[in-house]
């Protein structure tokens, strides 16, 4: 999930399925920040996708994301949205570009774009106007100001790793990242998030993301993990990525479950068949709600014919339609920065999800083990913020 970022700057309940997505949790009285809309009338929101390119994949996710929005505007009771949908071909030029148009023809919000370089560009070009960017990205380098990331970051995951983790006695940690801007990130999430749960990053390894990197680093995490008492190894590594060998590796070097438990930055649970590797075997991830997860995917599937892909990523689209509508039903319809921010958050298609004042996010994740090659929730989301993991 974190591949859609591509540049840095200074990403259901109820027995009705999908439609209390959109219900707000109560919350206090909040300043209004604009104009807003008259009542009773469509809301008018600009959705940017990367229809125009060249990329085939950006071709199925700029249909999927609409696909999602048009879901959720159906779901929506009382509230009219007036989506209007903008191609930005993947390009940070043209996202500008986008998100101009959409303001001058009377966007009040803006969902989208998908890649970092085209959410800060898109960002900046309407920065003036008082109108906010809900960027599908995941990249936190790009939040601030009138731009907000839906995306899942690495500080969210690290924080509920790590917290439940350390609740669990384990606060020592071996942290194990690519020599990467990504790998760089995820290894500042954990260190954030081992200082706000009285836990300690005793030890880094790094590694180059070619296969000798690999296994050079499988043996400096074995040292440095009884070196240092370590009794978690967290891995940014993904089932694609380094994930299969250096977990394997680790293990057959010594740094059995019983000496340090092994915990994911990543999920673990895609594809399916990665519960079934060894080095996996009782290892802990995060992950949504997969129970509201299914129920999205099953509603998508029976409308559109073919399933969410990733599912993760489609459903932001979801989110950003259902935050709008839930707000609009309250009678927030100028959409500004203090309303979007609101403390209670809203339910989305995966979970609770809150956006915050830097423009980061914060969302409601499970706590999963990797059990005789089954992946079983053993910490559930929570329902609303205050509870496990916040």
């Amino acid at each position: 999930m974190f591949t859609v970022s591509r540049s840095r700057r200074k990403f259901l309940t109820g027995a009705a399925g999908l439609t209390a997505v959109a219900a707000l949790s109560a919350c206090g009285p909040m300043p209004m920040g604009g104009a807003g809309l008259p009542a009773g009338k469509p809301v008018p929101v600009a959705l940017l996708v990367p229809s125009g390119s060249a990329s085939s994949t950006d071709l199925l996710l700029a249909q999927s994301l609409e696909n999602a929005a048009r879901l959720a505007i159906a779901d929506l009771q009382g509230v009219q949205i007036d989506l209007r949908v903008y191609g930005t071909a993947g390009q940070a030029a043209q996202a500008a570009s986008a998100a101009t148009q959409a303001v001058n023809d009377g966007a009040l919000v803006i969902l989208g774009p998908l890649y970092a370089h085209s959410a800060n560009a898109a960002g900046n070009a309407v920065r003036g106007s008082g109108v906010n960017v809900l960027s599908f990205s995941n990249n936190a380098d790009v939040a601030g100001g009138n731009v907000f990331v839906l995306g899942p970051t690495f500080d969210n995951t690290a924080d509920r790793l790590v917290s439940f983790a350390a609740r669990q006695g384990k606060r020592r940690i071996v942290m194990v990242h690519a020599r990467t801007p990504a790998g760089e990130l995820a290894r500042a999430a954990v260190t954030r998030a081992a200082a706000r749960s009285a836990a300690t990053v005793v030890a880094t390894v790094g590694y180059e993301m070619s296969q000798n990197g690999v296994v050079s680093a499988a043996s400096q995490v074995v040292s440095a993990a009884k070196a240092n008492g370590a009794d978690l190894v967290v891995l940014d590594a993904t089932t694609d990525g380094a994930l299969p060998v250096l977990s394997q590796l680790i293990r057959e070097q010594g740094l059995t479950s019983d000496v340090a438990q092994v915990g994911g930055l990543a999920r673990w649970d895609v594809p399916a068949q990665a519960a079934g590797l060894p080095g996996l075997q009782g290892g802990i991830f995060a992950l949504p709600n997969p129970g509201l997860t299914q129920q999205f995917e099953a509603r998508y599937t029976a409308a559109y014919g073919t399933p969410p892909v990733p599912a993760a990523v489609v459903g932001l689209a979801y989110d950003g339609i259902a935050a709008v509508g839930a707000l609009v039903k309250m009678g927030k319809t100028d959409l500004s920065a203090a309303a979007l921010t609101q403390g209670a958050g809203f339910a989305g298609v995966s979970g609770v999800f809150r956006l915050r004042p830097d423009g980061t996010n914060q969302r409601g994740l499970a706590i999963a083990q990797i059990q005789n090659s089954q992946v079983v929730v053993i910490d559930p989301a929570p329902t609303s913020f205050g509870g496990a993991g916040f």
